[in-house]
């Protein structure tokens, strides 16, 4: 899309938002946490791993495991190896998949949380159709940076059936993905990925108008610099280890375009809200994660500017580690039903 264009879809949509008036809607969505680990109820990670059946299915998994001091089966989080062959573990387990692997350095992230923010956007869409989670390929969904791991379309796809377009800007996640596509014609028949053409874009060059997508989804860099993701992978090395660490490998890996960007998180959003308004009628529901807390209300006043229509705020949490989901759309009630009955009611 040109700039030209840009402008003329802006001002197109200011029109209609000018028409619509009135206050955004802003909820606090209260999830019932499962147990003492705060996932989702539908999460297939509560409790401990069952790292003899993960092992048998990874065996190269079985040489990372070790006790703790309770004598439970652990491993090493602090060893960016032996997460890697967790993760692949748990996701040929639980998602069937096959040869997952990523680059070295690249992000490979903690499947729990990711599960839990695929189904909480799965509550999200069943709210907005009568208490039925929308299901199949017809659902449509925009995962901005896809990364190399790919682990947001897996469990969207593995758990719900929906088809995904996966977005970055990094060729070699790009290569990544399609490479494990490759190896699991069931994900390759509902993803689609696309590199993002411009490094300042993040929807600009992904969605089209004339392409209705049900659901974006977002985790966006965290840190606004390099030293700040480097101070960051520090701080939590130490936590893992209980001891002084002045130079550690991430645990959970990371490219610099996946770890940080210019303004961090709260930019980031920001220009994701301001783009979003040109897809306000293409698009049902616009989320993204928000890790730090001081960072939402900035991002809930963007919104405020942009009229969204309706706002809602998820808090989650895993173990010790809480964050929180932002969602918007631009739809109308009236606009959400045409919506619900075209798309969904079957």
């Amino acid at each position: 899309m040109n700039k030209g264009n840009k402008e003329k879809k802006s001002s197109t949509f200011a029109d209609a938002l000018r028409s619509h008036g009135g206050a955004t809607k802003k909820t606090v969505v209260k999830p019932k946490f499962k147990g003492k680990s705060g996932l989702h109820p539908r999460n297939k990670h509560i409790g401990r791993y069952d790292l003899k059946k993960l092992a048998k299915a990874v065996q190269a998994l079985k040489s990372k495991i070790t006790l703790n001091v309770r004598k439970e089966e652990t491993i090493d989080f602090s060893d960016p190896e032996a997460v890697k062959l967790l993760n692949a573990a748990l996701l040929k387990v639980y998602y069937n998949v096959d040869q997952w692997d990523i680059p070295p350095g690249y992000l490979c992230p903690p499947i729990p949380g990711r599960a839990d923010y695929i189904h909480y956007m799965a509550d999200i869409l069943r709210d907005s159709n009568n208490g039925q989670i929308p299901k199949g390929e017809s659902v449509k969904c925009l995962d901005v940076g896809i990364g190399a791991n790919a682990v947001y379309p897996i469990i969207g796809i593995s758990t719900y059936g929906w088809s995904f377009i996966g977005s970055d800007i990094d060729p070699v996640s790009i290569k990544s993905v399609k490479r494990l596509m490759d190896h699991n014609a069931w994900l390759k028949n509902n993803l689609t990925v696309k590199t993002q053409p411009n490094a300042k874009d993040i929807l600009y060059g992904i969605l089209d108008h004339e392409e209705p997508v049900d659901l974006v989804i977002c985790n966006p860099p965290f840190h606004a610099s390099l030293q700040a993701a480097q101070e960051g992978t520090l701080r939590k090395v130490r936590n893992l280890t209980k001891s002084e660490v002045k130079e550690a490998k991430q645990n959970f890996g990371g490219q610099g375009s996946e770890l940080w960007c210019e303004g961090g998180e709260r930019q980031f959003v920001g220009t994701m809200i301001r783009e979003s308004k040109n897809f306000g009628k293409s698009c049902f529901w616009f989320s993204s994660l928000v890790s730090k807390q001081s960072n939402l209300k900035a991002i809930l006043e963007y919104l405020a500017i942009a009229k969204a229509v309706e706002v809602k705020t998820i808090p989650m949490s895993q173990g010790n580690k809480a964050s929180r989901v932002v969602t918007w759309t631009f739809l109308t009630p009236e606009e959400q039903k045409v919506w619900k009955e075209s798309r969904w009611r079957s």
